[in-house]
């Protein structure tokens, strides 16, 4: 008999701290109507002193366990999608499980930048298949105004912190119907934080940099054609896709997507005007919204798509 995953519970977690562009004014020479009318972010979550991906992943997480109906100890392998760890080792997979006290499953942690939590659930759903597991963590967890130039107005105000997780159950019947992944590293140069420690110093720049025309070119092309990808896979028309969750970077680029696919935007999932970019996080944060707020629901085909630096991007086809 086959084993598939499917996916039993949502959760997210925003810091306290809104950071609106109203705010950025004052920070650096941009306004409301300039940030808003380029990118539809209105405000961002900012994590506190002291606050790390670890401390946002274990919140989603324990939102997602109860959705879901499972217990930390009932898990079998924890996988966190981030950016921007804790520390360079141990893995913030490892210390959210010991926040979880989830005793000695598997845990480690995926860097595929913004496309990390669509990698880290085609992972998971992998593990799965393998009928080793029951029950999946799958968190994308991210404090990215720690690696912004908060002196340079084209970036800054893009970016957010969040978490966003899901419960994967083992299942009789498909929920993950099928994942693409694909990544092309001599685009890396477009979008990156080029910075290392070597001896204990700082070698190289530890602050985001991007060339964000390359960026938004790159990432509606290959956002359409992983979709189709995952469509014929299907054999799907895209009229039977209920809802697109696309990585949530800037609208123009959901809106560009959304017109190549022929979806109406009333069918895509949107959260960059109250979340920013949140990397990793910003699919399952989504995901959680539309499924808390009842549109999502049981039966439904959801697309989900992420391209990031590296470059990275993918796309998971799932049934609800």
């Amino acid at each position: 008999m086959s084993i598939f995953s499917r996916i039993a519970g949502t959760g997210s977690y925003l810091p306290a701290k809104v950071l609106t562009n109203k705010d950025l004014e004052g920070a650096v020479e941009t306004s409301d109507e300039w940030i808003f009318s380029r990118t539809g972010i209105r405000q961002r979550h900012i994590a506190g002193e002291g606050e790390f991906a670890s401390d946002l992943a274990l919140q989603a997480s324990r939102h997602a366990l109860e959705a879901a109906g499972v217990t930390p100890a009932e898990l079998s392998l924890i996988i966190v999608a981030t950016t921007t760890p804790d520390m360079v080792f141990p893995s913030t997979a490892c210390i959210l499980q010991a926040k979880l006290g989830a005793k000695t499953c598997p845990a480690f942690d995926v860097q595929a930048v913004c496309s990390g939590f669509v990698y880290a659930l085609t992972t998971a759903d992998h593990f799965m298949r393998s009928g080793q597991y029951q029950n999946i963590l799958v968190v994308g967890a991210e404090v990215y105004s720690r690696i912004l130039d908060w002196e340079d107005r084209t970036t800054c105000v893009l970016f957010g912190d969040g978490a966003g997780a899901v419960v994967l159950k083992r299942s009789d019947a498909p929920g993950i119907l099928s994942s693409h992944l694909h990544a092309d590293g001599s685009h890396a140069h477009i979008l990156s934080v080029p910075g290392s420690v070597s001896g204990g110093k700082i070698s190289g720049r530890p602050l985001l940099q991007m060339e964000g025309n390359a960026v938004f070119k790159f990432a509606v092309r290959v956002l359409e054609e992983v979709a189709e990808e995952a469509l014929a896979a299907n054999r799907m028309e895209k009229s039977q896709i209920d809802w697109l969750i696309p990585h949530q970077a800037n609208i123009r680029i959901i809106q560009a997507t959304a017109k190549k696919l022929n979806l109406p935007m009333s069918k895509v999932v949107t959260t960059v005007d109250r979340h920013a970019n949140t990397s990793a996080a910003s699919v399952p944060l989504a995901l959680d919204t539309a499924v808390r707020d009842g549109r999502i629901c049981g039966g439904q085909h959801v697309l989900l798509e992420g391209v990031g630096g590296g470059f990275t991007w993918g796309a998971l086809m799932v049934r609800m």
